[in-house]
């Protein structure tokens, strides 16, 4: 036998051993479902890590399962704030809330308390924008009848000196605590990132992060709900942030519920 050979030999074994010890991937509920999103990674030295869905926002489909990402038939990100069931960002597609009915609190009508940036895609229009609200009767879009709107807090990437202002105004959570995130941007090229972090990071590096990683001009986005609630149900990856249970969701068509 030759030494090449043997070598040959010894790495297959190593291999078949691998294989063999290695635990077998887990089955998800959202398996082998169509997929119409591009799967990104970023890691960079000093840098949180971002894991991303790019998507057309015609194949963007909000809903409310109320629970945690992993057990839903869907691939994308977590969406608002909520409390209990309650949603308290506005989660609203084709002039319809995804959590109750229009006008009911909790329903996704509203940003609860404060007006909100919420990122709106006007489906007539076809533009994105980033429209600070308290309520959906309150959003700007040529049909009511053809747009879905995504409650967080304004990103304003394109404006340093405003953003600062704007969380404090909006009232982000734990801006300057060390937390997961979750964010949407979008470009003028008419793509959506769906973008989660499950590095603990504040506001500001995250924020950083995403003008550093986000291709494209125009970059505009909200910051999502975070900490436990950053979620991701990937083909690629998935995100269990603490494992609990989500209102709401921000999923790619390709859902089982189509």
């Amino acid at each position: 036998m030759t030494i090449g050979l043997a070598v040959l030999l010894v790495a297959a074994c190593i291999a078949a051993v691998w294989l063999l010890l290695s635990p077998p991937k887990q089955t998800e509920v959202f398996d082998r479902l169509p997929k119409r999103y591009e799967y990104l990674e970023v890691k960079q030295p000093q840098q949180p890590e971002l894991y991303m869905l790019v998507a057309s926002p015609e194949d963007i489909r909000l809903r409310a399962d109320r629970l945690p990402l992993r057990q839903i038939p869907a691939y994308g990100i977590n969406g608002g704030f909520f409390y209990g069931n309650d949603l308290l960002s506005i989660a609203v597609m084709n002039d319809k809330p995804v959590n109750g009915e229009r006008g009911a609190y909790g329903s996704g009508w509203f940003n609860a308390k404060y007006a909100r940036g919420t990122l709106v895609w006007d489906g007539t229009d076809r533009k994105f924008s980033v429209q600070v609200v308290s309520s959906a009767d309150e959003i700007r879009v040529e049909d009511r009848g053809r747009y879905w709107a995504q409650g967080g807090v304004s990103l304003n990437l394109s404006d340093e000196a405003a953003w600062r202002t704007s969380i404090v105004e909006q009232h982000l959570p734990f801006a300057d605590e060390l937390r997961m995130r979750s964010a949407l941007v979008y470009n003028d090229e008419g793509r959506l990132w769906l973008i989660v972090s499950p590095t603990l990071v504040t506001a500001a590096d995250f924020r950083a992060a995403l003008l550093e990683s986000v291709p494209g001009s125009g970059r505009e986005g909200i910051f999502l709900d975070g900490d436990g609630s950053s979620q991701m149900n990937a083909e690629e990856r998935v995100l269990t942030g603490d494992e609990r249970m989500v209102v709401q969701m921000i999923s790619v068509a390709g859902d089982s519920r189509e």
